[in-house]
């Protein structure tokens, strides 16, 4: 592995040398997301695989960066243990660096947090053919400036991700999903009541689903004696609200809960080539939007999925912005080519940060930094 670091590291120094850009790539399942901008190479990094350490009782794993994310979670879960946050993989050649660098979490993201969350060091090689080491492999090694946690969500801007140390958490013993009729604003404020309570909440989904039906999904995660009290109560609150529940089996909500990870539920299926997925983060007790749109809402109101063209943006933006939140055009619209940005324009303080980090770790520009728009 020492001999693909080093070859690597001198590739990097060619491109500052010569002023090329470089695009950073694993499995590529993730390209759609991010600004795209035109690189004179594709850098490959599925030569680094394996896994460097791993201790099931200290909670924490060593990876290398172009290990399969799927490999890496069959490994945690012969140990009874998993990558909390439920990133999603977009297709099977996803790999544990483009996690990291993409930044996405899935349906456990509201109780469980980010993927920054869970990263606890990493090795990349900088813009200047440099090796670096931040972090280490516990929280108390954490020091200073956490850039190993910027990683998380910088689309490889700002280096080549070599190793990633991640902690790791116990699958839960007991879980269940309750599936509610509600309508939305019923729903969020449900939601809300139930976030004020000791109940063991881990995800939920609301959406309008095939069937025309108004419903939200609960999943509880955690002790049995704490899922098995919850779930009459919750029904019970549920009924109260005017609304029906009812506890699902078990194979059925394992697939509702991975299809709504990947995105293959129904939901996720344009209904024309010219809509574009947009990505709405808004604090968990946001109202009601008022937007024609139809959505679907995760993270217990924190993030809110809905179709509309790109010509929408400044609509959704302000909605975003009044809600105090942001909105992000997640997936591009099958045809027609637009300008739209993709992320929401950043307070000058914020690119001023963002732009001096990336001088930093990038003086030449090799990674490409217009991934993130800036």
């Amino acid at each position: 592995m020492d001999s693909v670091i080093s070859t690597f590291k001198q590739r990097i120094k060619q491109a500052a040398a010569s002023k090329q850009t470089l695009r950073i790539q694993g499995g590529n399942t993730k390209y759609f997301y991010g600004e795209h901008s035109a690189s004179h190479d594709v850098f490959d990094t599925r030569e680094l695989t394996g896994v460097v350490s791993y201790e099931p009782s200290e909670l924490v794993v060593t990876v290398r960066s172009g290990t399969p994310l799927a490999e890496l979670e069959h490994l945690l879960a012969t140990q009874g243990q998993c990558l909390a946050y439920e990133p999603p993989h977009f297709g099977a050649a996803a790999t544990v660096g483009g996690m990291v660098a993409a930044g996405l979490a899935g349906p456990s993201r509201a109780h469980v947090g980010s993927v920054r969350d869970h990263v606890l060091g990493a090795k990349l090689i900088n813009g200047l053919g440099e090796e670096l080491t931040f972090g280490g492999q516990v929280m108390k090694n954490v020091a200073g400036y956490d850039v190993s946690r910027v990683l998380a969500g910088s689309m490889g801007t700002l280096g080549l991700i070599t190793e990633i140390s991640l902690k790791v958490l116990p699958v839960a013993p007991a879980e269940a999903t309750l599936s509610c009729e509600l309508p939305q604003r019923e729903a969020l404020e449900q939601m809300h009541r139930w976030g004020a309570q000791a109940l063991p909440l881990n995800a939920s989904a609301w959406v309008h689903n095939e069937a025309k039906q108004d419903v939200l999904y609960v999943r509880l995660r955690g002790a049995v004696a704490a899922v098995e009290a919850a779930c009459p109560r919750m029904v019970a609150d549920v009924q109260a609200a005017g609304g029906s529940a009812t506890r699902m089996d078990k194979q059925p909500a394992a697939s509702l809960w991975q299809a709504c990870r990947e995105q293959t539920l129904s939901f996720f299926n344009a209904s024309s080539p010219e809509l574009c997925l947009w990505r709405l983060s808004l604090p968990q007790t946001a109202p009601v939007l008022d937007l024609p749109y139809a959505m679907l809402i995760e993270w217990h109101g924190g993030v809110r999925w809905l179709w509309a063209p790109a010509s929408a943006a400044t609509q959704l933006r302000q909605a975003a912005h009044q809600a105090g939140g942001h909105a992000t055009l997640f997936r591009r619209a099958q045809t027609g080519a637009t300008d739209t940005q993709v992320f929401s324009e950043l307070p000058q303080v914020q690119q001023r940060i963002q732009r001096e980090l990336q001088k930093q770790f990038d003086p030449h520009g090799v990674f490409n930094t217009a991934r993130l728009g800036i």
